[in-house]
């Protein structure tokens, strides 16, 4: 922006000084010497024009549908999506208040935002949600798989545990490439539990993410003649209502961190932003921590 800006002042004292010299050369003013009168004008267009173009958001005319998006990691996924302008389609899966609010706040800031109650452990339920959300949006650019459970480890959490944090994950996945174009992007929310475990009571939870590894090699290679690329981000301790930075866990946590502290839903959705926006065409198959250095 800043060299535009410069161009732009250099062409206008250029003109200025045309203006001085043209008379000297019989010219009443500097748009009748021949070559200058085509080539100046063409050089001001061109730099408007460059102006113009790079203020468009890199994500516009692009649709995203993002699975857990009504707080947390997902609601701050959603609202940086919407701001780098893609429309976008979110699931909650019960608490209707923070999934209104959430789109009434981008609708009142000028975005478009579309909320649909879906349990992700149905596979039918989230089918039939995300094309529901094509229909409604025309398409779907951009999947971001955001929605997981951590519970406890009887056999039925066991069940849910694989159900809404991997089957769910391939399932969504399967119905949104049938509305993506050339050029798609899928990203799933991992976890780098899937690295590092440090503590008791967390075996299916880590088993789960680890699985997202494998799938998302296997995806990248399915998908990528179609231009489609599938990454897995793999936050470390984020602070959301599950995770907070006051919890009793915090302390034990930062002491295994190479940046002591927790990551701010914020710092994961830009990385989520990067992977599914147009600088990110060569990244596929890759799972990326963000964490602190937990898994260091």
């Amino acid at each position: 922006m800043i060299e535009r800006f410069h161009g732009l002042i250099f062409c206008l004292i250029f003109n200025f000084g045309l203006n001085l010299i043209a008379p000297i050369d019989g010219y009443r003013e500097w748009n009748e010497i021949p070559t200058l009168k085509v080539f100046l004008p063409q050089q001001i267009g061109k730099i408007m024009a460059s102006t113009t173009s790079s203020s468009s958001p890199v994500l516009a005319g692009k649709v995203a549908f993002v699975t857990g998006g009504s707080r947390g990691i997902g609601a701050a996924i959603v609202r940086r999506l919407v701001r780098d302008g893609a429309a976008v389609a979110f699931s909650y899966s019960s608490a209707a208040a923070p999934a209104d609010e959430l789109v009434r706040s981008i609708q009142s800031e000028g975005g478009r935002a579309l909320a649909l109650k879906i349990d992700s452990a149905d596979a039918a339920a989230l089918t039939a949600g995300i094309d529901e959300a094509a229909r409604a949006l025309g398409k779907i650019d951009i999947l971001v798989n955001n929605a997981g459970v951590y519970l406890p480890g009887t056999l039925d959490d066991f069940d849910k545990t694989l159900a809404v944090n991997v089957r769910a994950v391939f399932v969504a996945a399967k119905a949104a490439v049938r509305h993506m174009g050339q050029g798609g992007r899928i990203v799933n929310i991992g976890s780098t539990n899937a690295e590092r475990m440090p503590w008791p009571g967390g075996a299916v939870y880590a088993m789960s993410k680890s699985a997202l590894t494998g799938l998302v090699q296997g995806l990248s290679r399915d998908l990528g003649p179609r231009g489609i690329t599938v990454n897995n981000v793999q936050p470390g301790p984020v602070n959301t209502d599950m995770n907070p930075v006051d919890g009793p866990h915090a302390a034990a946590m930062h002491g295994l961190m190479a940046v002591a502290r927790h990551g701010h839903p914020d710092e994961i959705a830009g990385m989520v932003a990067y992977l599914a926006g147009p600088e990110a065409g060569f990244v596929t198959g890759a799972s990326l921590n963000i964490d602190g250095g937990f898994a260091a």
